[in-house]
């Protein structure tokens, strides 16, 4: 079995720069061609008195793969002493920038052809700006035909100073650049003499000096959860967390975190379907693992070791998209982004800029992405999500985005954004601005009703404690009743069939849920009364997001049994033993009731 290396390299440059003629002098010079193939074309040449060039070459290949025979003319293969390598062109820029963006075709560098004697054009700086909205951080400029310029110093520097600096404001450091005459193989497979004043590579030792992709089996472990399993004959206990490991390797005794909600445990045991326990699984099987200690996680999520290089956390980031779909990718319209097993709502926040793939023109002041542009972008999703810049890890740095149940964009991750300021926020400063005061202030309903307005959410992260909870807030709503305060109980279902319009229901999720219960308390807690809800396994976001919805009016975040939160600090931790008392005890020592007893 083969197992040498292998690497993809794009190939771009403007139109006549000599891209063609530096793909047939890599194929030509390391003896990649067909047999016989050189010397045919150039036979042809010769019988019709046309000078041979190596360009032709990729010509020829195209006539063979237009008779059904097995080469693929946007791919081309050669060889060195160290690896294989696939040059792939771009011959069309809609299709070329679709398979990129969305993974079809995968690139960890790329070839940039500029000649020397026409200079940087504006095509060579939308080929800077490709790259870099593809993630490609491995760039070598190729400064072709250097023998129209009789292979001058000065002509190469200044080009080499130019578009460094331009590359340099794409976040590009370009590897290096090499002076060459492809038509005469200067400095493609052997350094020539006619550029004595170049000390560097030629473009094969350069090609072959770039580092390859890690196999997915040396990477950091990377699991989405697909799904968890409870089985109950025979008195099993078990719960087995499903999925398929995407990158590295995992074996009984691991500690693990689950992302975003940070939960810890340790892997007890590795299950297969119909198969025997193992100690170990590695990247691309799909496995069930069993934990040591239960801890409640839901689908979505990522399961990460915790002595691996740990993916990055947020809710916003910067991305590329290639955007298909029928309607344009609109401004702050909500979508549903998937990656991985997570499914979660998201929005565009921000164009940064947009290329035309047919035409290749640079855009930076549009609002939307048509069909078939790519877009630099902002995108914030409902909640944090756990991701990976496309450059490091490849299966977590990639997204598709639905509009209307139909898959309308494909895109890269390229780094982590500003999370200081979110759409939230906006809606929460804007709703503030705009919200209509009644004649009656907040002391005086207090001093009417006998109590203060708030907010008290009871939450726990103990498996099976759902219905407990819900029994606990009924009960404390019950009990401040009897004592003529002005409390409601809400259970969040409630909003699937009353607030909830159809359209919402038919895409109704966690993040909804919780958004609604806080648009809600802010008006209950805004006619004087006490607002009782449960959310079960709060998550810290999710208690940070009914915090600033609730506003300007406070909230009271209570767990029983063990507390789902990571960071986020409750103001009361208690047990279900006497939780009702103890609640009531807290209201009266935040003054929100002056009397309590049962």
């Amino acid at each position: 079995m083969d197992n040498r290396e292998q690497m993809n390299i794009v190939i771009v440059g403007h139109v006549d720069h000599g891209k063609s003629t530096v793909i047939g002098r890599l194929l030509a010079d390391t003896g990649s061609l067909p047999e016989g193939k050189l010397e045919a074309v150039q036979e042809y040449c010769r019988k019709n008195a046309r000078p041979f060039e190596y360009a032709f070459l990729l010509d020829a290949l195209k006539d063979e793969q237009a008779q059904g025979i097995t080469i693929d003319t946007a791919r081309s293969f050669f060889k060195t002493g160290k690896r294989d390598y696939i040059i792939i062109d771009a011959p069309g820029h809609i299709e070329f920038l679709k398979n990129m963006v969305t993974g079809a075709s995968r690139a960890e560098a790329a070839l940039l052809v500029i000649d020397a004697k026409e200079g940087i054009r504006e095509n060579s700086k939308r080929h800077g700006h490709i790259a870099a909205m593809l993630g490609i951080r491995q760039v070598v400029v190729l400064v072709n035909k250097m023998d129209l310029v009789d292979f001058d110093r000065q002509t190469f520097e200044a080009i080499r100073r130019e578009f460094g600096e331009f590359l340099h404001k794409l976040n590009i450091q370009p590897v290096n650049f090499i002076p060459l005459s492809a038509f005469n193989g200067d400095n493609i497979a052997v350094r020539s003499q006619r550029t004595a004043w170049y000390e560097g590579p030629t473009v094969l030792e350069q090609l072959d000096s770039l580092s390859n992709r890690k196999g997915n089996q040396e990477l950091p472990l990377r699991m989405p959860v697909q799904d968890i399993y409870k089985f109950t004959a025979a008195g099993d206990e078990r719960r087995i967390v499903a999925g398929t490991i995407l990158s590295g390797a995992i074996r009984s005794g691991d500690e693990v975190i689950f992302l975003p909600s940070r939960k810890r445990s340790v892997i007890q045991s590795i299950e297969g379907f119909n198969a025997p326990q193992r100690d170990m699984a590695s990247a691309d099987e799909a496995v069930g693992l069993t934990l040591k200690t239960q801890i409640y996680i839901k689908p979505g999520e990522l399961m990460v070791k915790a002595q691996d290089k740990q993916p990055l956390m947020g809710s916003r980031f910067k991305a590329n998209i290639f955007w298909v779909g029928k309607a344009p990718l609109i401004k702050n319209k909500t979508y549903k982004l998937k990656i991985g097993t997570l499914k979660i709502g998201v929005k565009m926040v921000e164009i940064l800029n947009i290329i035309d793939a047919a035409e290749l023109n640079i855009d930076t002041f549009k609002d939307q992405a048509e069909k078939h542009d790519v877009a630099e972008c902002i995108f914030e999703t409902a909640k944090p999500i756990a991701f990976d810049p496309v450059t490091e890890m490849e299966q977590t740095g990639r997204f598709v985005i639905v509009d209307n149940y139909e898959i309308s964009g494909g895109g890269i991750i390229l780094e982590q954004a500003d999370d200081d300021r979110s759409s939230l926020q906006d809606h929460v400063r804007q709703r503030e601005t705009q919200w209509e005061k009644g004649l009656i202030q907040p002391v005086q309903r207090a001093g009417i009703y006998g109590h203060k307005a708030k907010f008290i959410v009871l939450t726990s992260g103990s498996a099976d404690y759902g219905p407990v909870i819900e029994t606990i807030a009924r009960e404390l709503e019950q009990t401040l009743f009897r004592l003529n305060y002005k409390a409601y109980y809400l259970g969040v279902r409630n909003l699937l069939h009353g607030l909830a319009s159809e359209e919402t229901i038919k895409d109704w999720s966690r993040d909804r849920e919780i958004r609604q219960v806080g648009e809600l308390a802010r008006i209950l807690t805004d006619s004087g009364q006490i607002f009782i809800t449960t959310v079960f396994n709060l998550e810290d976001d999710e208690a940070e997001k009914l915090k600033l919805l609730n506003q300007p009016s406070e909230i009271l975040v209570i767990t029983i049994g063990e507390s789902p939160f990571y960071s986020f600090q409750p103001d009361a931790s208690l047990e279900v033993e006497g939780a009702v008392a103890a609640v009531g005890s807290l209201l009266q020592k935040q003054e929100i009731i002056l009397d309590y007893y049962l």
